[in-house]
């Protein structure tokens, strides 16, 4: 399975701090922007490069650049709003579509409200940007929209998983790339990761 596990000193400090319960909301954001960053720097490390020529102030250097920067960044609402900027940091250029999804609480199945998309969206590599994978209803639903949209290449971003919600994604999309922090435990009778970070969207904007 295309699973990438980021394993660094950087992110379990980080990450260590956005579980901690009394850990408040403007530093919560605060550091689901960086680590988002740093899941992207990893996510993003085979995007196609072209050579390139400039200028220094001292000589003619040859370089690599990127190819077409053809990107479009996914958040599922409204968790997923909280990682854009971290990753917008690093591409700027991006577009950003919108997918709306939130899990029904009793069914834990996905339900649609929302979708936004760039018009050329089929022609764009896409990262869907969801903070917690614990059922794998919602990230999975948005990877078969962008499926149907045209989307050819398909990666998903995530602080937290859990195997359950790992296992289904991949059972639907065996070929999506999937980076993430964290593989948790399990997931307890209301559908929510443990020991996890509590509702991701809660605690972002402090709802």
């Amino acid at each position: 399975m295309p699973l990438t596990v980021l394993d660094h000193p950087l992110i379990e400090h980080k990450l260590t701090e956005l579980r901690d319960r009394q850990t408040g909301v403007a530093k919560f954001r605060d550091i689901v922007r960086e680590i988002s960053m740093l899941i992207c720097y990893e996510a993003t490390k085979k995007l196609p490069m072209q050579d390139a020529v400039v200028n220094t102030p001292v000589a003619e250097a040859r370089c690599r650049t990127l190819t077409g920067k053809k990107i479009a960044l996914v958040p599922i609402l409204r968790a997923g709003l909280g990682m854009v900027d971290g990753v917008l940091n690093l591409l700027p250029f991006a577009k950003v579509a919108h997918i709306g999804l939130y899990r029904d609480p009793e069914a834990l199945k996905p339900v649609a409200y929302y979708y936004k998309l760039p018009p050329d969206i089929d022609e764009r590599e896409c990262f869907i940007l969801d903070p917690m994978l614990a059922t794998g209803g919602t990230a999975s639903a948005a990877a078969k929209y962008l499926r149907n949209a045209g989307v050819k290449k398909i990666s998903l971003l995530t602080i937290i998983a859990a195997p359950p919600g790992i296992e289904k994604f991949f059972d639907e999309h065996p070929d999506v790339g999937l980076y993430t922090c964290a593989v948790d435990e399990s997931l307890n009778e209301h559908g929510y990761i443990v020991p996890g970070l509590g509702d991701a969207g809660d605690r972002i904007f402090g709802t």
